[in-house]
């Protein structure tokens, strides 16, 4: 579980880019597969460009309250959770990795006595 982030935490990112007119930012996931110990990984980024703005929104999912994606008015912490997953970081770095897997035609075997 993600703690939330201290509010003075996400008051101090916006009082170090006061002196910055660009407060653009992206949130950025990456995940990586390999097919074994000594095998090269595959690495998949989702990024979502937006930028920092004054917290809004709950502050109970890291820095949610900051970020503001490129196309909205609204943080992430302001939307809601279904939006948030259709446009998040996480979400696209995770469509990369079920794309790959689809193309490449793994298969996987299902332990189904856990």
């Amino acid at each position: 579980m993600v703690k939330p982030l201290c509010i003075s935490r996400i008051l101090g990112l916006n009082n170090l880019l006061m002196a910055y007119e660009d407060k653009s930012a992206y949130a950025l996931c990456g995940f990586a597969f390999a097919l074994g110990p000594n095998v090269e990984p595959i690495t998949f980024l989702g990024k979502t460009p937006g930028k920092i703005v004054p917290p809004r929104g709950p502050n109970d999912f890291g820095w949610d309250p900051i970020f503001q994606p490129d196309g909205y008015e609204i943080t992430y912490a302001e939307m809601p959770k279904e939006e948030k997953n259709k446009i998040s970081h996480r979400f696209k770095a995770l469509a990369m990795v079920k794309a790959h897997f689809a193309e490449a035609g793994y298969t996987f075997q299902i332990d189904t006595s856990i």
